[in-house]
């Protein structure tokens, strides 16, 4: 079944020529040549960045997933191929809904109808790993049933091992790919899509969305019901909305364009700076508008957490670049550690004046966030800096924000959007309001800590006597021993002696 899957994946390449793309890169080697000769009747006069979109098109679902990830990938690939990747589109066909019902009474050990009061045997959505079909549980609650797709975790990791293999192979007859790390590439692609295939796990992250955004008046997240879910199903509240792609819905149902775009910057900053947890997956199809205005979240089987190191650099390296200190970039990488502490900060910032000073020549309205974010990482890997995933995906889910944000507003101005709350965010970080929200954090600790204090100090003073006294005693042992010691060297070097005395007189 292997050898069959590769041997397409191989034709599917020669077809639409990404053998070319290796040895193109190579034009003047001998291979080239020859493969050029033996291949002299294919022509092809679309770009690689298009054979390549249209290859993984013609391989299924699980490579167009992988197109897609790669896309996010623009610290690796070129601007050409990243641009024309992100055009994929995950359309599936559904599977049959008698699998989807099949599971389901697996699952819940009686007929679907027994479980819900409707159940919509027409999927509503359908994607690669998962579709999604309309339900009503008992109570009349109207929810939304994701069901994993038959048979899929087998698939994937049969397509997951080809990847590898395909990498590995690349790596080994292209020397140039290995700046690309086509198997760490491949790596990163099976965690992601590992965790999407445990719904329990995408239900506990829409939960901690929903817990971070409850009573927001910005972003709606639907309620998880847990009895009704598993590792392959999902039920949530079912979301009414116009998808945020759908322009003239929204005018025709009120929605203000400039604040709604100003909202969903906002609602990216909230999650990256306030709660270090974010939604990855901003796509149009994943984001909806409810008709009083609010923002409605689906799909989270991608998130991305930062640590309070993550965030300090990023609101570091976004307000130096608003007052264009490129001095503090520099030292805000090398602080953070993910530039080696030798770099030499003169060359690092005249590195990142170089790519953004250009920038500031422009309007701010049309300075995109993301590209600068790209950019830097770009001109960091120059000075050794090894990629952030956690900042990769951030990276990719600003350039979603931002293009959602002009969609409804050219004149968006991003800088100007995302700065105030930047600096308040900065501003709550230092200062007597940190320090009273670090004693208030630590006053639980503090409490069972403070009234045994005695006891840990006298402990502590007692342990301290202990391990003195055995130091002492081993040191005392060690001397007993050298002037043991000392004394049979004596006795031997006065036998040694004598037997030569002896020796001597009797010559």
């Amino acid at each position: 079944m292997r050898i069959f899957r590769l041997a397409r994946i191989l034709l599917v390449g020669l077809r639409f020529g990404l053998d070319r793309v290796i040895l193109d890169a190579d034009a003047s080697g001998r291979l080239g040549r020859w493969w050029s000769w033996v291949f002299f009747w294919r022509k092809f006069t679309e770009s690689r960045a298009v054979r390549l979109r249209r290859a993984l098109e013609s391989l299924g679902p699980i490579f167009v997933k992988f197109g897609q990830m790669l896309s996010t990938r623009r610290d690796l690939l070129p601007p050409d191929i990243a641009d024309e990747l992100a055009l994929l589109q995950d359309q599936v066909p559904p599977f049959p809904s008698g699998q989807a019902i099949g599971l389901l009474e697996d699952l819940y050990g009686r007929p679907v109808d027994e479980v819900f009061r409707q159940f919509e045997r027409t999927p509503v959505a359908s994607a690669s790993v998962a579709q999604v079909h309309f339900a009503v549980l008992p109570d009349g609650t109207e929810v939304a049933v994701k069901v994993l797709r038959p048979g899929i975790e087998p698939v994937i990791e049969h397509d997951l091992a080809l990847l590898d293999a395909a990498a590995a192979l690349l790596e080994s007859i292209w020397a140039e790919s290995r700046r690309l790390k086509p198997r760490e590439v491949v790596a990163e692609f099976g965690k992601y899509l590992r965790d999407e295939l445990d719904l329990m796990r995408e239900a506990g992250s829409c939960a901690q969305l929903r817990r971070n955004f409850l009573n927001s008046p910005l972003l709606l997240v639907p309620e998880v019901y847990w009895d009704w879910c598993g590792t392959q199903v999902m039920v949530m509240e079912r979301m009414h909305g116009v998808p945020i792609s759908h322009i003239s819905e929204l005018v025709n149902q009120g929605n203000d364009l400039k604040a709604l775009s100003r909202a969903g910057v906002e609602i990216f900053f909230t999650q990256v700076f306030r709660d270090g947890f974010f939604h990855a997956d901003m796509h149009p199809g994943n984001i909806f508008v409810h008709q009083d205005g609010r923002y409605i979240g689906l799909d989270f089987g991608i998130m991305g957490t930062l640590n309070e190191v993550d965030k300090n650099y990023l609101a570091q390296n976004f307000l130096a670049f608003f007052k264009r200190d490129y001095r503090r970039v520099a030292l805000a990488h090398i602080e953070a550690g993910w530039v080696p502490a030798h770099t030499r900060v003169d060359e690092f910032e005249a590195a990142i004046r170089t790519v953004c000073e250009p920038i500031f020549d422009r309007p701010l309205k049309d300075i995109s966030f993301g590209k600068t974010l790209l950019r830097l990482f770009q001109t960091a890997r120059r000075f050794e800096m090894e990629v952030q995933p956690q900042l990769v995906m951030l990276q990719k889910t600003l350039l979603n924000v931002e293009g959602l944000g002009r969609q409804l507003d050219p004149e968006l101005d991003l800088w100007t959007t995302a700065k105030p709350f930047l600096e308040r965010w900065m501003h709550e970080q230092v200062g007597w309001r940190a320090l009273l929200r670090e004693v208030k954090n630590e006053a639980v600790n503090w409490a069972t800590i403070v009234p045994r204090l005695p006891r840990l100090a006298h402990q502590a003073l007692v342990d301290n006597h202990q391990q003195r006294s055995a130091i002492q005693e081993r040191l005392d042992g060690i001397e007993r021993r050298q002037r043991r010691d000392a004394r049979w060297v004596g006795v031997l070097v006065l036998l040694v002696l004598l037997i030569e005395i002896w020796r001597l007189s009797g010559a």
